[in-house]
């Protein structure tokens, strides 16, 4: 039961590092500007309303938006190393984890009240959106599976 506890937290902290490598990528991924449009505050704005915590000013704003954005992509990893551990296959694993992360964007900012639900996006947006997520997924699992070295996570090796 123990080894098995420590599997599991060894392969969560390799999926914190590989989310960080997904934030990076989603990071890339939004920077080039297909929609004309500014980045979403409604991360930062979730964030600031459960924590209630409200940046004084505009430079404030960005770090906390960077902060915000930065550790909710590397917190996610976990998830996708906690896949992992659970003997999910990668791909499979990488699938729900992205649907793990963009349901809950989906769920949680209009129930923050910080964005309007996705019914009232154009299709444009959701296919935007989806495609950052799937950016990120996609980052955060060959980087897990580059990672996943010796945890004795691995779907295909004994456990």
């Amino acid at each position: 039961m123990t080894a098995r506890l420590g599997q599991m937290a060894a392969a969560m902290g390799v999926g914190l590092a590989a989310g960080l490598v997904g934030t990076l990528a989603m990071t890339l991924s939004s920077t080039v500007k297909v929609r004309g449009r500014q980045s979403s505050s409604a991360p930062a704005d979730a964030a600031g309303k459960l924590l209630g915590a409200a940046p004084v000013d505009e430079r404030g704003r960005a770090r906390f938006s960077s902060a915000v954005h930065y550790g909710y992509g590397t917190a996610w990893g976990a998830a996708r190393g906690l896949l992992a551990a659970l003997g999910v296959p990668p791909a499979v694993a990488s699938t729900v984890h992205m649907g793990l992360v963009w349901a809950s964007e989906m769920i949680a900012l209009p129930a923050l009240g910080v964005a309007p639900p996705a019914t009232e996006w154009g299709t444009a947006e959701i296919a935007v959106d989806g495609w950052h997520h799937l950016v990120y997924a996609t980052a955060t699992g060959a980087a897990y599976n580059f990672m996943d070295k010796g945890t004795g996570c691995s779907w295909s090796r004994p456990g």
